[in-house]
């Protein structure tokens, strides 16, 4: 068993993984300072972990963490479509200062195994769909705010590929792609049409539901619960190669507007689109080719059709732990 320091573990994604460590029988341990996490998501491992607060950004926090540990996995970075936007200047400096602290806290303190979480938006607008790991990384356009954390994120891949080549015994990245499930945040499709439409149906309580989106609804994503995302990526720490890089996720792809109606399905009620001009720089479709990590033995287990409503419940029910604006 391991000892393992998971940056960003109490994320959504953090936590999960944190929970998965435990139950493998490793010796977990937390960084993290609760500004998007929350301690609620490690209640169940709390006596399990050692949890250290300290930002990312400060280089004696990461270091401090990092000693005594033989594996770090980089989750820490500020995410949520709408912080791209409102905030970028805070996303690269999380996402460029934390993997630059990371990889020298990596070096001081001997640590030789590293994971890297890195996303879909480091390919954007990919040039073919189902998106493999080669499609190239691209910023689109620089001016575009948006761009802060799919820009981060290559910074990040470059870092660790290119320090990972000689100070590094094994490096690998995940690249999740629209992972979601209970507690995912509020700053995400799911939770947000979730809620809108709680708030919708409460004023229109006969007949159709108007339900504003953004463009027409024929964006598509694939969707892939939580669950399934920590079985590939324990799936590629077991088994991928130094260097390598992973798409994770799932190949069910589904419109925006049809994941609306089904939040309105299980609501028992149906929808009437308002349309609204959809935000620049953002992806028709998105969908990843999984073949690679397939190969390791992932396989996703949770369809959108069974994930779906239990998220959409737990926000209904904690519509109270959402950010006041």
């Amino acid at each position: 068993m391991s000892r393992i320091l998971v940056t960003g573990g109490s994320g959504f994604i953090g936590s999960a993984l944190v929970k998965a460590l435990v139950k493998d029988g490793h010796a977990v341990r937390v960084l993290d300072d609760n500004s998007r996490g929350a301690p609620r998501r490690l209640s169940d491992v709390a006596n399990d972990i050692e949890f250290i607060a300290g930002d990312i950004r400060d280089p004696a926090a990461v270091l401090n963490a990092t000693r005594g540990v033989d594996e770090v996995h980089h989750l820490a970075f500020v995410n949520g479509t709408e912080f791209f936007y409102s905030q970028p200047d805070l996303v690269l400096d999380v996402g460029v200062k934390g993997m630059a602290n990371v990889i020298d806290a990596c070096r001081a303190a001997n640590v030789g195994k590293l994971i890297l979480a890195s996303s879909s938006e480091v390919y954007q607008t990919p040039p073919q769909v189902p998106t493999d790991e080669t499609a190239p990384l691209i910023v689109p356009d620089p001016t575009n705010p948006r761009y802060s954390y799919g820009g981060g994120k290559i910074i990040s891949e470059l870092m660790a590929l290119n320090y990972g080549r000689k100070h590094f015994e094994r490096v690998l990245i995940f690249r999740p792609h629209n992972v979601y499930g209970p507690d995912m945040g509020f700053e995400h499709v799911i939770p947000q049409f979730a809620l809108r439409l709680k708030r919708a149906a409460a004023q229109h309580p006969q007949g159709k539901v108007p339900f504003e989106i953004q463009g027409d609804g024929s964006q598509t994503r694939s969707f892939c619960h939580v669950d399934d995302l920590v079985a590939g990526v324990l799936a590629m720490r077991a088994k991928g190669q130094h260097l390598g890089i992973y798409h994770v996720g799932t190949t069910e792809e589904v419109a925006i507007a049809d994941l609306a109606r089904r939040i309105a399905a299980h609501a028992g009620r149906e929808i009437e689109f308002i349309s609204l001009p959809a935000p620049q720089g953002g992806t028709q479709r998105r969908c990843p080719d999984i073949g690679k990590l397939s190969k390791l033995g992932y396989a996703p287990q949770v369809s959108l059709a069974n994930g779906l409503p239990p998220t959409v419940d737990w926000y209904w029910a904690n519509e109270s732990l959402a950010p006041k604006a």
